[in-house]
């Protein structure tokens, strides 16, 4: 009965986004699920929806975190062993469900144990993860009144698995020298919490000729900086030429920080870029009522450094 009521809350976990985006809060969702003796979550805006375990069809020479295929509505589907991804011992027997994902425009299951219920929290209420070692799949952490919930870097996951994700990221078309010298003043603003999409995505910057790239793992650290820049006399422009942002982040979502950016005199013409997973339509919407000047769903990043030109270079 209780994956039942997660179920029905995953399904219709599109209503309640949609409230979010009525009412601008700084807020968001997540799917509470545990693997061992810890608790995890996911964005209830990259769930498709929680099912029962059902049987899969094993693929030659597949990745190992992968167990196979699973068919969900006539279409296959990869699944990842949530447990040995995370190196977590466990009886194989107790993964139950299967959380059905939509991320960076990539179908994906991911075989965990329980899942029990969903909770809205602020996002300054997730704190980013404390460097405890290895914690490259963690980007944040959620303190409830009993225990902790860990939110996992699905995007880091997938772009473990499936390759072309990491060859969209650091692919980018060949530019004219004239280009080139052209990008090598713009000031670039970056906000992305993971921390292996965030390196990529700056070294990916600095090949393409920009130079300086100024980057936070959230939205409320690189506000703070730009609200500096914002103080500082003469064209805004030569300060700022451009934000990139995320949209899910701990402290201050990418939503929120464009809020802020469009409301604050000095900035509010500063193009900013929402480049995230979660680009659907309802987030779309969002992003447009707030202001972006575009939206690109990852791992485009070739659209991206397209887009960057355009609006810094004469809007051609």
């Amino acid at each position: 009965m209780a994956n039942d009521k997660v179920r029905k809350g995953a399904e219709t976990a599109g209503d309640r986004k949609g409230i979010l985006l009525e009412t601008g809060t700084n807020e968001f969702e997540i799917v509470e699920f545990s693997i061992g003796k810890v608790n995890y979550g996911i964005n209830v805006a990259k769930v498709r929806e929680v099912i029962q375990r059902t049987p899969v069809t094993a693929m030659p020479q597949a990745h190992p975190y992968i167990d196979g295929l699973f068919t969900l509505r006539g279409k296959a589907i990869p699944l990842v062993n949530l447990p040995r991804c995370l190196n977590v011992m466990t009886n194989g027997d107790d993964a139950k469900n299967i959380i059905v994902t939509e991320i960076n425009n990539y179908d994906i299951g991911f075989l965990v144990e329980n899942v029990s219920r969903i909770h809205r929290i602020s996002w300054k209420d997730m704190e980013p993860s404390p460097e405890v070692g290895d914690q490259s799949r963690v980007v944040g952490i959620v303190k409830m009144p009993n225990r902790i919930v860990l939110l996992l870097d699905f995007e880091t996951i997938i772009a473990e698995i499936n390759p072309e994700i990491n060859a969209k990221l650091t692919t980018v078309a060949d530019a004219s020298e004239d280009i080139r010298e052209r990008r090598k003043d713009v000031h670039v603003v970056v906000a992305e919490d993971s921390g292996m999409l965030r390196d990529l995505l700056v070294t990916t910057l600095h090949d393409a000729g920009y130079r300086f790239v100024r980057d936070f793992g959230n939205g409320k650290d690189a506000w703070e900086y730009m609200q500096g820049l914002a103080s500082k006399e003469g064209d805004i422009s030569k300060h700022i030429g451009i934000i990139v942002s995320d949209v899910e982040m701990p402290m201050m979502d990418g939503h929120r920080l464009l809020k802020l950016v469009r409301q604050n005199d000095r900035l509010q013409d500063v193009p900013f870029v929402l480049f995230s997973s979660l680009i659907n339509e309802e987030m779309r919407l969002k992003g447009e009522e707030l202001g972006a000047s575009a939206q690109i769903s990852k791992p485009e990043i070739g659209q991206l450094i397209d887009l960057l030109d355009k609006f810094i270079f004469g809007k051609k």
